[in-house]
């Protein structure tokens, strides 16, 4: 039997612009200005968060490192789609290759977590308003918080450690913009089946996990607010989980939708769709969810900022 020679994959060629070279200078606008603005929005949250001792609190405690976490994730992704989209350089190493898919890893599954912490934390304070800030003192709150990272870090070491521990041969195109599990299980030429059994069992049990923690603690809020005897303190009380439902219904709905069907329901063009929707538009937006509505959060902007306009005027 003559043996097959098979070439081993020292890089890989990102396919998922390549088929729009018209609109290349359009799509780097967009990402570029959805960058700017992730960054703007998440790191301003951060700082103002610092600044202003009002916001010292478990609730932004929380919302920093979700800002923290989004300016990272988005950081993971979108200088490569802005190199890609002015240079036409598509190669990426196959070491940069899984740097990007470790630290992609890290920041989803770490925002899982810290999701279904932030649900925890707005189940306490509406639950036992009283008891709030012990039951949610800095050193439980830096405890859940680490909790978060060292699960996301953990789960990045795994599905990273079981993706490029296949053998990739010939084949090194990714019909993507970034390093994303299901592409580059497809260019695989080795066995898969081991670890993807392994990869998904884990990124849904850590997907369900968060999610049922989620559901509970909002099933025991809503007991709590049905409690309240006003209607108008519901409505005040159940406001101020609003941003969090919001936020929490457009990450988990979009990697449900992205890597829960079925093998028959998928197309290219929707999973780039849908990964660019959860790796660039939803970092931008959270900031937008978490402030617009938010009297905290505009009274410290206010406040900073007629601190600035004092200091300039001295």
């Amino acid at each position: 039997m003559a043996k097959i020679n098979l070439t081993t994959v020292s890089e890989f060629i990102l396919m998922g612009f390549t088929d729009y070279p018209r609109l290349e200078m359009l799509l780097f606008l967009v990402f570029l200005g959805f960058y700017l603005v992730t960054l703007l929005g998440n790191v301003g949250l951060i700082i103002l968060i610092q600044l202003d001792v009002q916001l010292h609190t478990p609730m932004y405690f929380f919302l920093s490192h979700l800002s923290l976490l989004d300016a990272c994730y988005t950081s993971v992704i979108t200088p490569q789609i802005l190199a890609t989209l002015t240079t036409g350089q598509t190669v990426i190493s196959f070491g940069q290759c899984a740097a990007q898919f470790f630290f992609f890893t890290i920041c989803a599954g770490t925002e899982c977590f810290l999701l279904a912490v932030m649900a925890y934390d707005r189940y306490v304070a509406i639950s036992n308003p009283l008891l709030y800030t012990m039951a949610m003192n800095p050193r439980i709150c830096w405890r859940l918080v680490v909790g978060a990272y060292v699960c996301g870090v953990s789960g990045a070491i795994l599905r990273t450690t079981c993706t490029f521990t296949l053998s990739f041969c010939d084949n090194n195109q990714i019909n993507f913009f970034f390093c994303d599990l299901p592409p580059l299980l497809k260019l695989a030429c080795s066995d898969t089946t081991s670890s993807e059994i392994i990869i998904i069992f884990f990124g849904n049990f850590v997907l369900l996990a968060n999610a049922l923690v989620i559901l509970i603690s909002y099933l025991l809020i809503i007991r709590a607010i049905l409690r309240v005897k006003s209607s108008g303190g519901r409505a005040k009380t159940f406001s101020t989980c609003a941003s969090h439902l919001t936020a929490v219904a457009l990450f988990f709905g979009s990697l449900i939708f992205m890597y829960l069907r079925t093998g028959s329901s998928k197309s290219p063009e929707e999973d780039k769709a849908v990964s660019v929707f959860y790796t660039v538009v939803i970092p931008m937006l959270n900031p937008l969810i978490y402030s617009l509505r938010n009297k905290d959060v505009k009274a410290a902007f206010r406040k900073v900022t007629n601190r600035l306009q004092v200091s300039q005027k001295m």
